[in-house]
């Protein structure tokens, strides 16, 4: 195998598909990275069985040569060295070269690296998902689904199915929805997809996560298909293939409440300074606990209170509240969380009394909800 290389491809590649490799893997090939090089392009691939990601440097792309001197075949390399060395190559140009004996010589101007490779023949086959059945979205859409959402996922593997994320496509709306039981997050969009449905699988909030730090910001489409215990997402350059968790996940739609008793409509920029700078004094509390109390003529009034430490009251005006009086108590951190992933200017905030979830949604979309579990002091 032998080709010369842009080194920023590369570098790019390296750092995409390093996302999925662990040193903690049963495995021992999966601690390393495949690299397999055709007449039309470079293909590496990292995988902790969990996660797949194989990214793609075609050769050439609208006029542009990537890749040149292309002799066919494939190594894997140990990913705890190879890429630092890409990293730290004086020029731009890079050839990499893997003989019969499995020994690697990377050159780059006048610095040369050896390098010990193992046979690609032992790295294990990814699936093949049949991508007949499958529907796109633009990826900027996608990760702010992701964003939305994956937060709220359970950090406790004590119930395994609620550290990822509930994906359901039915009737051409797709919903993303998780809950950690004290908080939930959701959004449902519309789709295109006549072919597929789904009711629900759940996908690992830490593949999510990897997924979106890896796609870039545009509308670029990003295909999508399900089987039975995998999804791939798919661009241009890029397979990203996830495990799906086995189990059920809990119905989740009947704790959203249907009525609400109290409603305050507030700019989101002005909530979110205003639990920051309370939670100021509750940071040392278990769950940093805020109070809301609504007063007259359109003002809330924001405290915390830490024994040890002292206590903040703020009153803030808001747009408008309606129905009945109310005092509540809640995670400062769950509400910031909620807040900050909206993207809107101004929210609602539905409250159903002082002991139930709340709800938190942009004034013109009701299709997200985040939902919040009081918190009970006494």
């Amino acid at each position: 195998m032998k080709f010369t290389i842009q080194r920023d491809q590369l570098i790019d590649s390296v750092q995409d598909v390093m996302k999925a490799i662990s040193s903690r893997t049963a495995i021992p090939i999966l601690t390393g990275m495949k690299i397999e090089a055709k007449s039309h392009g470079i293909t590496l691939t990292g995988s902790d069985s969990d996660i797949s990601i194989e990214s793609y440097i075609p050769a050439e792309e609208e006029g542009m040569v990537n890749v040149e001197n292309i002799e066919e075949g494939s190594i894997v390399l140990h990913a705890k060295y190879f890429p630092d060395i890409v990293r730290k190559l004086p020029e731009q140009h890079v050839e990499i070269e893997a003989d019969e004996n499995l020994s690697v010589t990377i050159r780059s101007g006048k610095a040369e690296f050896h390098l010990n490779g193992q046979d690609a023949e032992e790295y294990p086959q990814l699936p093949k998902l049949q991508t007949d059945d499958s529907f796109e979205l633009p990826t900027d859409l996608l990760k702010s689904l992701i964003k939305q959402t994956v937060f709220a996922v359970s950090s406790m593997e004590t119930r395994p199915i609620l550290t990822g994320v509930n994906l359901s496509l039915v009737d051409n709306k797709l919903s993303f929805t998780a809950t950690d039981s004290h908080r939930l997050a959701s959004r449902e969009v519309p789709v295109n997809s006549t072919k597929v449905q789904f009711e629900s699988i759940v996908v690992p909030g830490k593949s999510l996560n990897e997924l979106n730090k890896i796609l870039d910001d545009s509308e670029e489409m990003v295909e999508i298909s399900v089987t039975n215990n995998q999804i791939l997402f798919r661009t241009k350059h890029l397979n990203f293939l996830s495990r799906i968790l086995d189990g059920n996940y809990p119905e989740t739609s009947r704790l959203i409440p249907e009525q609400s008793k109290t409603v305050l409509q507030v700019k989101t920029k002005d909530l979110i300074s205003s639990i920051d700078r309370a939670s100021l004094l509750a940071r040392e509390e278990r769950n940093n606990v805020v109070k809301l109390s609504t007063l007259d003529q359109n003002i809330v009034e924001i405290t915390s209170n830490s024994p040890e430490v002292g206590h903040v009251s703020e009153e803030l005006t808001v747009q408008s509240i309606e129905g009945e009086e109310l005092k509540i108590s809640f995670s400062s951190k769950y509400m910031l969380d909620a807040l900050k992933v909206m993207d809107v200017d101004e929210v609602m905030v539905d409250f159903t009394g002082a002991m139930r979830p709340f709800i938190i949604r942009p004034i013109n979309d009701p299709a997200m909800i985040q939902l919040i579990l009081p918190v009970r002091t006494y």
